[in-house]
């Protein structure tokens, strides 16, 4: 019988992703086996867009899917499948489920294993980090500025907002979201997104001259002192 994997990963798109597992896989300790799952497996965009399409004025997530494209869902759908696989995970003998997904999700467990949430990492370590600075936030979509602000309230100052995608082909809008935060007065910079990556950390911190904090590598590496 196979030896379970240590860690198990649960991406809102389809797995596995380019972008994302090997920032992981860089700092994870030598050994460490994983296995990666995504909510979206195994569907066309056609049943992606009839099962999870956003409703209304509703929250909604965007996402990576295998053949690089991307697409926006109903964050409150995908939470249910969220849950069954993280509990899969843990039935699997994933000894820590960690959610590729900076978005905050409300009772979510993963049976036995240990749950590594992103947004419950990334915005107390940002404010221990900034102090007293005002921090900018860029998210891919202007409807999270108001649906997920309320995830950055042990920042000492409301943080300043604007939006670029991680995963448009450009990235003129990314440094312009980085060049307007910096005008309204940030004074640090974070990429609330598990789909930015280093390229896009480069872009902002160029173009506003600014420190950037990539959430994905703080993840990273906190991840891997936890299985170290």
């Amino acid at each position: 019988m196979s030896t379970p994997a240590q860690l198990g990963t649960i991406t809102i798109g389809q797995a596995p992703r380019p972008d994302i597992t090997p920032i992981l896989e860089q700092h994870l300790p030598p050994g460490v086996s994983c296995v990666h799952v995504g909510l979206l497996d195994g569907l066309t965009r056609d049943e992606i867009e009839q099962r999870y399409a956003p409703q209304g004025d509703q929250p909604t997530l965007i996402t990576r899917l295998l053949d690089g494209s991307s697409v926006v869902v109903d964050k409150a759908r995908m939470l249910e499948v969220l849950k069954q696989k993280a509990a899969a995970l843990a039935a699997q003998g994933c000894r820590y489920v960690l959610v590729l997904c900076t978005g905050a999700f409300d009772d979510l467990a993963a049976g036995d294993a240990w749950l590594i949430e992103p947004d419950r990492i990334v915005s107390p370590t940002v404010a221990a980090l900034a102090g007293g600075r005002q921090v900018g936030v860029i998210v891919p979509l202007a409807s999270q500025m108001a649906s997920e602000a309320h995830k950055w309230r042990a920042l000492e100052y409301a943080p300043l907002c604007a939006a670029a995608s991680p995963y448009a082909e450009e990235t003129a809008s990314l440094a312009q979201a980085a060049q307007d935060l910096r005008r309204q007065g940030a004074q640090v910079l974070v990429l609330d997104c598990m789909g930015f990556v280093e390229r896009h950390r480069q872009v902002a911190a160029q173009a506003s001259g600014l420190p950037v904090i990539l959430s994905n590598a703080i993840i990273a590496r906190l991840t891997a002192e936890l299985l170290g």
